[in-house]
C-alpha cells in the first residue's frame, strides 16, 4: 500500500529560498504571515518551513510581542 507521504507535496521553505539568514522582530508585516486570525503561530507544516528558520520565526514573533508591536490575541 503507498503510504500517505507520498501523495503529499512537500512544501519547500520560502525563507531557505530567498537565503535569510536573520528574521527582523520589528517586520509586523513579514511576521503577520506566519499567524492565525486569533494570533497563534502556524505550525511549520502548514507554513512549509524549516525547523531553523520556524524557530527564528516563533522568537521574532515573541521578541514583538514583548515590544508590544504585534499582540498577543487579535479581535
Amino acid at each position: 500500500m503507498a503510504k500517505q507521504e507520498d501523495k503529499r507535496k512537500q512544501k519547500n521553505c520560502s525563507l531557505c529560498a530567498d537565503k535569510v539568514t536573520e528574521i527582523d522582530y520589528k517586520d509586523a508585516a513579514k511576521l503577520r504571515r506566519y499567524l492565525t486570525e486569533a494570533g497563534k503561530i502556524i505550525p511549520r507544516r502548514i507554513t512549509g518551513n524549516c525547523a531553523e528558520h520556524q524557530r527564528m520565526v516563533a522568537k521574532a514573533i515573541k521578541r514583538a510581542r514583548e515590544a508590544a508591536i504585534i499582540s498577543y490575541v487579535f479581535d
